[in-house]
């Protein structure tokens, strides 16, 4: 299938890159530079963490491989999913109550983070506030009651219920037994978003240098990082390139597992099509293991997500998987003309909690937030700052959750991993 291309050179062919509000290619590094923090990965991880830095008066510079909002940042849904990628209940099972806790005081912090630079910097990212998770089974519903009692415990009270026969208020589809709306949550251009506060960085002192990929690091007192035209010497180093960290740091690379998605933009709707089949604007997940999720465009379109590929791997056809599950959802568009198509990776866990430490008293890291990056990243961001500056009680509480290796090591991690979600996927079919 032939899809539209985008003019933005070095990014995924995606309707992000066609529409950023920013094209530009910033310089390489090609210079020896010395600040008080370098940062590694220009994505939402790399800059929440430079704007924070900035914003209390360090001096950070910011080297990409790629470009600004390259990976995940600039591919994914573009939803303001609240909390983390395993719900705090399991949390507390896992770590203890007062860690759950903890965590629970933060959850609802990164989407507070986004709407926040949204406003102070002017970022134009076409927010709009609310999500819908929609259930297919009457066990799915149980489960989102459960959670909204949970969530409520922690302070969250934009949730509610919502009846198969309201479902209509939200998507108009009639694969949905009901769902859960959180009037927190809400949808982005991600890849807008990502580049507005790399404008905000740069407008408060902060250096980003794009195509400037990480060749080593060298730690000591003031560690330096080398590109391959360049160096920084810093008196700490931050490691944000998540899924698209190169195998550079075996001790945290070898942690994570990169997984595709697939996404797709149909061509532009006719508006009162689109506002029929979701009539309230929020974006939409379901509650399957593997799940889809969509939602309305600026400019009409329906973008629609899903599909999984452990290791990073894609279908040959990128729409082969998405596109017949759209068609389950809204029937109506089966002529509707796909316009751009695109896949992009997210770094997995075997935990599914993010992966948060240092690997020497100057050097951090951050990655691994399991398809839950949009917020997560944003909170982490800060945390890696508020770190940096002196304040790491936060960011020690996320360094003492246990990291564990996959089974089978690299060489198993997938077929291992695929054999789980096939169960997962085995007991959405049959309601269990």
């Amino acid at each position: 299938m032939t899809y539209k291309t985008s003019d933005n050179p070095r990014h995924t062919n995606s309707w992000y890159a066609a529409s950023a509000n920013d094209k530009r290619v910033r310089s390489r590094l090609q210079e020896e530079l010395e600040a008080d923090v370098c940062v590694i990965g220009a994505g939402f991880s790399g800059i929440s963490a430079a704007l924070e830095l900035c914003e209390r008066g360090f001096s950070v510079v910011v080297v990409e491989a790629e470009r600004v909002g390259f990976g995940a940042s600039g591919r994914n849904g573009g939803q303001i999913v609240n909390g983390y990628s395993r719900d705090l209940e399991t949390i507390a099972r896992r770590y203890g109550q007062e860690k759950a806790n903890r965590l629970g005081e933060m959850s609802l912090e990164g989407g507070q983070i986004i709407r926040d630079r949204v406003a102070k910097y002017g970022i134009d990212c076409d927010l709009v506030s609310g999500g819908f998770f929609a259930a297919f089974t009457d066990k799915q519903i149980r489960e989102m009651e459960a959670q909204k009692n949970h969530w409520e415990k922690h302070g969250h009270t934009g949730l509610e219920m919502v009846s198969k026969a309201d479902v209509g208020k939200y998507v108009r589809s009639a694969r949905y037994a009901g769902g859960m709306i959180d009037r927190l949550g809400g949808h982005i251009h991600p890849l807008n978003l990502v580049l507005g506060e790399a404008t905000a960085v740069e407008s408060l002192g902060g250096r980003i240098f794009e195509q400037s990929r990480v060749t080593s690091i060298e730690p000591g007192e003031r560690p330096r990082v080398r590109t391959q035209e360049g160096s920084v010497k810093a008196d700490y180093v931050l490691v944000c390139g998540n899924a698209y960290l190169s195998p550079l740091l075996p001790e945290i690379h070898g942690r994570m597992m990169p997984v595709s998605s697939q996404v797709m933009a149909t061509e532009p709707l006719d508006r009162q099509l689109i506002e029929s089949l979701l009539p309230a604007n929020y974006c939409v997940e379901d509650a399957n293991y593997v799940l889809d999720y969509y939602r309305r465009t600026s400019d009409n379109r329906l973008l629609y997500g899903g599909g999984i590929g452990y290791g990073g791997n894609n279908p040959k056809d990128l729409t082969s998987v998405i596109r017949p599950n759209m068609l389950k959802t809204f029937p109506q568009l089966k002529d509707v003309q796909i316009d751009y198509a695109w896949s992009g990776n997210f770094a997995l866990t075997l935990t599914r909690i993010p992966h948060v430490g240092r690997l020497s008293d100057k050097i951090y890291f951050s990655h691994g937030d399991s398809g839950h990056g949009v917020t997560t990243t944003h909170l982490l961001g800060k945390i890696l700052g508020e770190a940096v500056a002196g304040h790491a009680d936060r960011f020690d509480l996320w360094a003492s959750l246990p990291n564990l290796p996959f089974p089978g090591g690299r060489r198993f991690r997938v077929p291992l991993t695929v054999l789980g979600a096939w169960w997962y996927g085995i007991r959405d079919r049959l309601g269990l």
